[in-house]
């Protein structure tokens, strides 16, 4: 419970400061096992809770941890800064999805104009890289396939090539731009998806990689097919 209020706390304090630019950087040494798990804790609330709000006073951030994790007197309460938190991502999340929305649109409409893209009547975009000429699933097929996602500004948020592991699933139990998708391709294949937010994951996203109405970009390629 101490680690989540101190997250939460470390949170609160980066909403509205602005990180001091001409800071010079701080000498470290990770000598113990205490100086390591202070530098562990301050990686995660760099990369799991403060990328999410910009630039931060790191003296105020750290004067709040403090206080909050040797239970002093703070400025305000835990319920306040849940309060604050809240607001503040309802904010953000406003922002990014007609960012989101606006930039989708403009790249959709420019890579259909590309030689060799192909627009589905649902608005799934396909380029062929390689065909094959095998058997095509069908939607309660599973498939086993080697792919890469990206974002439209090249973001790679997931990779079955970088685990050097396909995956398997079966195809009516994915987003809809891969239900329709995949089953245009035979085994061999291998396409470029551009994927709409709606065959997508809409307007909620997924987790922190993927943001509400965000466009992905999918190569996939078939390696086979487990007929159900």
């Amino acid at each position: 419970m101490k680690f989540k209020a101190l997250v939460l706390f470390a949170a609160l304090l980066s909403l509205s400061a602005c990180e001091k630019k001409d800071a010079a950087p701080t000498q470290v040494n990770l000598e113990s096992d205490a100086d390591r798990l202070s530098y562990a804790l301050g990686m995660v609330i760099g990369e799991r809770v403060l990328k999410q709000y910009g630039d931060v006073d790191y003296d105020l951030l750290l004067e709040g941890i403090k206080l909050q994790h040797k239970d002093q007197a703070t400025l305000i309460s835990l319920d306040e800064a849940g309060e604050v938190l809240k607001a503040q991502l309802e904010q953000t999340l406003a922002t990014q999805t007609e960012d989101n929305k606006a930039r989708g649109a403009e790249y959709l409409k420019s890579h259909a104009e590309k030689e060799g893209v192909q627009v589905t009547e649902s608005g799934l975009q396909y380029i062929v890289i390689t065909e094959g000429d095998g058997v095509k699933p069908k939607p309660t097929d599973e498939v086993t396939v080697h792919y890469r996602g990206t974002l439209i500004d090249g973001t790679e948020f997931d990779s079955s090539y970088s685990r050097n592991s396909p995956a398997s699933f079966a195809l009516n139990q994915v987003i809809a731009g891969w239900t329709e998708g995949v089953q245009l391709m035979s085994v061999g294949s291998k396409y470029l998806f551009v994927i709409p937010y709606e065959l997508g994951y809409g307007e909620r996203g997924a987790g922190g990689a993927i943001g509400p109405y965000e466009t992905l970009i999918f190569e996939v390629e078939l390696l086979e097919i487990k007929p159900s």
